[in-house]
């Protein structure tokens, strides 16, 4: 145990002492306004369906105090419990080259973290989503999908570790600044593949049939000036019964997708208000701003791991005997999140802030009382809290809280 140790041990207290005080508030802030649909939601909103947003809000909530507990004796024993060590020490005993074996060490870890995370994941799927009345999925879904999700980490996840490792012990003092250049042409080219190769082993994309619908979208679309390569239906329905629509892609590879759930709730007014704020994130470059922001963040954080991978405590610090390249990486990956915990409401802040430009692009191109009424419902379907602690959802809520963001709508009504 070193200074660093003492430090890491002080920060993972201090953030996740307060998540927890956080999700106590919420949850005490949700029960305590239970029994009452709020003002602006009476007449649209029935005091039932309050009532299921709050129980849902606060068994997910419950559920999170509990994995947030198991992440934090997991990465105290993975660190300072020398899970991590042990790990590099057993993989360094067998004849392999010194990568491939910090390549082995570091998915073996991350399938055992996946593992421990795999009960919480089963509850909530098949108890708090089940008894809510919203999952969809079977036990058999449930296990392909894991498969999946594991086979598609090995396949694309590994080669990229490799080539990381690589340039990390070929390239000299810049690596960290090749690695970025990496992650970021990677993350780019996953953006262009996803819509059409990785989400359709996932699920199923049906383009949308002709009809007044179609025409109604095809029009905003025009008006907009979006170019997109289809508008396609998915069938979220066969996991959950959650609702939702979003783009996907990159450039020429761009698909408008909604969830055919949100498709049989909503009327057609109604999905094209949806869409046209979908369309303001588009429209007010949301996505290129974030892309630069999330860029950004990303060189400073290889440019700190850059010098902490010649520092000898922040190896020992950790747990980690013997430094590598590779245990370097990966103790940077999951300690990092314990220092920037509090960076989470300023990054919520400007996420609101494009939800509300949005919002506004949406009023001006399609009708705004359509987008209220398709947003009740939404919150509604969704078993979403009207009442979320202040706090809490600037902390957490990347989109405005119900009760603000319908009345920022209405003001722009009144003022139109």
């Amino acid at each position: 145990m070193n200074t660093f140790t003492i430090i890491f041990i002080i920060a993972l207290i201090i953030s996740y002492s307060v998540q927890f005080w956080l999700s106590k508030r919420q949850a005490a802030y949700v029960k305590s306004h239970r029994n009452a649909v709020p003002e602006a939601f009476k007449n649209s909103v029935s005091l039932e369906a309050h009532q299921k947003a709050a129980d849902y809000t606060i068994a997910k909530g419950k559920l999170g105090d509990i994995d947030s507990i198991i992440g934090v004796i997991v990465l105290l024993l993975l660190t300072v419990g020398g899970g991590i060590n042990a790990a590099f020490e057993l993989w360094a005993s067998f004849d392999l080259s010194p990568r491939i074996a910090g390549i082995g060490a570091i998915a073996t870890l991350f399938l055992v973290m996946h593992l421990i995370d795999l009960p919480t994941s089963i509850y909530q799927t098949f108890v708090i989503e089940e008894k809510f009345g919203f999952n969809k999925s079977t036990p058999k879904q449930f296990i392909k999908d894991q498969f999946l999700q594991l086979a598609l980490s090995a396949a694309i996840g590994l080669p990229l570790l490799a080539l990381i490792l690589w340039i990390m012990d070929s390239i000299g003092s810049l690596w960290w600044l090749w690695t970025w250049v990496v992650l970021i042409s990677f993350s780019l080219l996953m953006s262009w593949l996803y819509p059409t190769v990785i989400a359709p082993l996932f699920n199923k994309f049906t383009p949308m049939q002709e009809g007044a619908l179609k025409d109604r979208i095809q029009g905003l679309l025009a008006r907009c000036g979006f170019n997109s390569q289809g508008i396609f239906i998915m069938d979220g329905s066969k996991r959950s019964g959650h609702g939702n629509a979003y783009f996907t892609g990159l450039g020429n590879n761009k698909r408008i997708v909604f969830f055919d759930t949100l498709v049989n709730s909503l009327e057609d007014e109604e999905l094209e208000a949806v869409l046209a704020h979908e369309l303001g994130h588009f429209k007010c470059k949301h996505v290129i701003k974030m892309l630069i922001a999330t860029s950004l963040m990303s060189l400073i954080s290889l440019a700190i791991l850059g010098w902490l991978i010649n520092e000898q405590w922040f190896y020992t610090g950790l747990g980690v005997q013997q430094p590598s390249n590779a245990a370097a990486l990966l103790l940077f990956t999951l300690v990092s999140p314990v220092f920037t915990f509090f960076m989470q409401p300023v990054m919520a802040y400007f996420q609101r802030k494009f939800e509300f430009e949005a919002d506004d692009f949406a009023s001006q191109n399609a009708q705004a009382s359509k987008m209220i009424s398709g947003l009740v419902k939404l919150y509604e379907e969704n078993a979403s809290t009207l009442t979320p602690d202040p706090l809490y959802s600037a902390f957490h809520y990347s989109h405005p809280p119900a009760a603000i963001r319908i009345a920022h709508l209405e003001s722009k009504m009144q003022s139109a």
